[in-house]
């Protein structure tokens, strides 16, 4: 029970983070707009709100003397790919804080860029913050008070995470992992309405098709041998005439 219950906490986790990075690349474009910064803003705080609870979870798990080793295990490996979520989350905001510094919505110090992004982020930040409609709030501070907050929230990330450290030391090195590099890659998946979309790859070709592809292959090289042969035999029987002429 422990253990889906982290994987679904996690889950959520990495699902807001997503989006939030999504959200971080509009910043500075033409898409830049008042209502994306309140978006960035309860995303992250949304975000955070899942690290706390994630970190609390599985603190208190694995500094449980009375686990097995495979559910330690599982729980370490658990805990690192949260390390790593929260990781991508704190380079998230500090880019943010950076960009939005950069490019100030109420007293513009320079044009925005045209990325070719266009369109609303409304829908990603609802699927962030499991809502149906995003409403929006007014705020004429968000270029002072917002920065002002998001700073001191990204140090409080920082702080957490070397908390996380000191209380619960697990090496990633040594954690092993369940299925191979690119592994969720190899198979079509689909994720819900809370995600922010939908990943698809086309499936390996048959291996009578593999067969007959090597087959040509192996003919190919045959004659590029033959000719290679024939072109030497050339060269030697011009050479040797050249030489008696002379």
């Amino acid at each position: 029970m422990g253990k889906e219950e982290c994987k679904t906490m996690l889950d959520a986790l990495n699902k807001v983070t997503a989006c939030y990075r999504h959200l971080v690349i509009a910043l500075g474009s033409t898409s830049d707009s008042q209502n994306l910064r309140e978006e960035l803003k309860r995303t992250r705080k949304k975000a955070q709100e899942l690290a706390v609870a994630n970190r609390t979870k599985l603190t208190s798990l694995l500094k449980d003397k009375t686990i097995s080793k495979e559910d330690r295990a599982e729980y370490e490996r658990l805990w690192v790919l949260f390390s790593s979520s929260m990781e991508l989350l704190e380079v998230d905001m500090k880019r943010s804080l950076e960009i939005g510094q950069d490019f100030p919505l109420k007293v513009p110090t320079r044009h925005l860029i045209q990325t070719g992004m266009t369109g609303s982020t409304t829908t990603v930040a609802a699927r962030a913050m499991s809502v149906q409609n995003m409403k929006y709030e007014a705020d004429s501070n968000i270029d002072t008070a917002d920065l002002r907050d998001l700073q001191s929230e990204i140090t409080q990330v920082s702080h957490m995470m070397e908390e996380m450290e000191m209380k619960v030391q697990v090496a990633p090195w040594a954690v092993e992992a369940k299925q191979e590099a690119g592994a969720e890659l190899k198979s079509n998946m689909s994720v819900g309405n809370s995600s922010v979309g939908v990943i698809s790859i086309c499936e390996e070709e048959p291996k009578e098709e593999d067969g007959g592809g090597n087959r040509d292959a192996g003919f190919a090289s045959i004659c590029a041998v033959l000719v290679f042969f024939v072109i030497v035999i050339v060269a030697l029987v011009l050479g040797y005439l050249v030489i008696n002429m002379s």
